[in-house]
């Protein structure tokens, strides 16, 4: 079983380095499948490139993928498509969703026979730090989720998911947005259209004050997103 752990990142020179070599450690000694961190960078302009290619020729689990052009989306569909997994993840660079619960997201799916596993801050179990307007702006969002797609998942924008490449080659083809709408869309069109079955772990999760995230631009693009795909399912039933 051989696993995919993507960081997507933009002009993260600061907390590459120490940041990647720390999930590095941390899986050598919990993850018991083969693994390969492969760092995705989203046409960085600051020393980004240096210190991911200097990673990727210095350990043998770390890999190293430039992309020019922007958005999350877009990063994680050119990963997954190049390389060869039985499962892709992937997770945010600033460890914010605690590592630890990571071996379970994987054990979902190898042992328990989900097709994708996502992280949720928003489950009774999870420990959240963040503040209240960010804390509303999620629980709104994912409200509004539930009562359109009438959805079993708890939290549809954790950077914190797993996915079988079977389920993942599936549904591919159909997803439309590259930047951060890429996991609604991923989730909504896997378990609307194909019946996939989602696993949701509960996380201990702090925010990151230092995120370069929009949140308005953000809200935006995930409006106009839910309508599109709520249409798209609309078109396409099973």
């Amino acid at each position: 079983m051989k696993v995919l752990i993507n960081l997507p990142v933009y002009n993260e020179e600061k907390q590459l380095e120490k940041h990647t070599l720390i999930l590095d450690r941390f899986l050598k000694k919990n993850l018991n499948y083969q693994y390969t961190i492969q760092i995705v960078d989203n046409a960085s302009i600051d020393g980004t490139r240096k210190i991911g290619e200097k990673l990727k020729h210095k350990y043998k689990n770390i890999d190293y993928l430039y992309i020019p052009r922007k958005g999350r989306g877009f990063a994680l569909k050119q990963a997954w498509t190049n390389k060869n997994y039985d499962i892709y993840s992937y997770m945010d660079l600033d460890l914010s969703t605690d590592i630890n619960k990571f071996p379970k997201l994987i054990d979902m799916i190898v042992k328990d026979g989900y097709d994708i596993s996502i992280g949720s801050r928003l489950s009774k179990e999870s420990k959240v730090k963040r503040g209240i307007i960010r804390t509303v702006l999620s629980k709104g969002y994912n409200l509004l989720i539930k009562l359109f797609f009438k959805t079993s998942f708890p939290d549809a924008q954790c950077g914190f998911k797993a996915i079988k490449k079977a389920a993942f080659w599936k549904i591919a083809p159909e997803i439309k947005n590259d930047n951060w709408f890429f996991d609604t869309e991923l989730l909504l069109i896997g378990e609307r259209k194909y019946k996939l079955k989602i696993a949701s772990v509960p996380v201990k999760w702090i925010d990151d004050k230092e995120t370069t995230v929009k949140v308005g631009k953000t809200i935006k693009e995930d409006i106009k997103g839910l309508i599109r795909v709520y249409k798209y399912l609309s078109k396409n039933k099973k």
